[in-house]
């Protein structure tokens, strides 16, 4: 079993910057992919970020590319999710998962997510 926790959150002026952390226990943090989502008002979740198991390769959504970072510590089991240059519609929930698969089409594990707020 693998648990997620988001942190990080919070209410922020556009242009400002953030960062998520999302903690990971259990034996597979280190041998599966691990990923970002968001949920904003009103719309579907939708795909941000993704990092391999190893590290080796990160995809990332169009709309943040460039301006968003994902990283993982591997000594503190950690995943995390650097956000620069901030938008109003970046506003969003933003959830933590993880899967054996990078390109999974449905990640299988799921944190509770964290809150994002951008004001302009």
């Amino acid at each position: 079993q693998v648990q997620l926790v988001e942190s990080g959150g919070g209410l922020v002026q556009a242009g400002d910057s953030l960062r998520l952390s999302c903690s990971a226990s259990g034996r597979t943090f280190g041998t599966y992919a691990m990923g970002w989502f968001r949920q904003g008002p009103g719309k579907e979740r939708e795909f941000v970020a993704a990092i391999t198991w190893s590290g080796s390769t990160t995809r990332y959504a169009d709309s943040v590319k460039g301006r968003f970072t994902i990283s993982r510590d591997y000594a503190k089991n950690t995943l995390y999710l650097q956000m620069n240059s901030l938008k109003a519609e970046d506003t969003a929930v933003y959830y933590c998962a993880s899967d054996p698969s990078l390109y999974s089409p449905q990640y299988r594990y799921w944190g509770q997510g964290t809150q994002v707020t951008v004001v302009s």
